[in-house]
């Protein structure tokens, strides 16, 4: 088995953004995977198709996950992964919620390396506030319904590592993926 892909999941200001970017820094490989996204709001990050397009892929078979939140919808076009792949690419995508990481990882099991990253509740706070978010209660939230997740649909074997990004710089945390990443795929 050979884990050629990148789950990175975690709570807000965990550092899912910083710790792809650091990723790409080390090795240009390592490659955001933009999720589609039917709906409104942020749209950075995402490649916005229309309904119409997310129900012919559907159709066709090619959404490895789809996750209906914040009155969006979001997927994984499996698609994208395999010409990310083919192409020589580490996608790194990132996950907000145990079943989609289940659902992701089910679509192909010898690829998906999984990374929970944490970071406590007061520190999601504070990088909120440091960082200028309008929307911390917000964030808080999700921090939250991320803790409930863990405690509904953690099995203990969910993720290959956990990182805990307040104890460590990105470019550590990172090094620390791409590290046990190879220590996995070595044995």
């Amino acid at each position: 088995m050979t884990l050629r892909a990148i789950i990175l999941y975690g709570p807000p200001t965990s550092g899912k953004d910083s710790i792809t970017a650091a990723l790409s820094q080390i090795d240009g490989r390592f490659t955001y995977l933009r999720k589609l996204k039917v709906g409104g709001g942020r749209s950075v990050g995402y490649q916005p198709v229309s309904r119409e397009q997310l129900d012919e892929l559907r159709r066709e078979g090619r959404l490895a996950v789809e996750t209906r939140r914040y009155g969006n919808v979001y997927a994984v076009d499996q698609a994208d992964v395999t010409a990310m792949l083919t192409g020589g690419a580490t996608p790194v995508v990132h996950m907000g919620n145990i079943p989609d990481v289940r659902a992701l990882s089910a679509s192909d099991p010898e690829t998906w390396f999984r990374v929970r990253l944490n970071v406590p509740r007061e520190v999601c706070e504070q990088r909120s506030r440091q960082r200028g978010d309008v929307d911390t209660p917000a964030r808080l939230r999700a921090w939250d319904e991320t803790l409930a997740d863990l405690q509904t649909h953690d099995d203990g074997h969910t993720f290959h590592l956990c990182v805990e990004t307040h104890l460590m710089d990105v470019e550590t945390a990172a090094q620390t993926i791409i590290t046990a990443l190879k220590i996995t795929n070595d044995h």
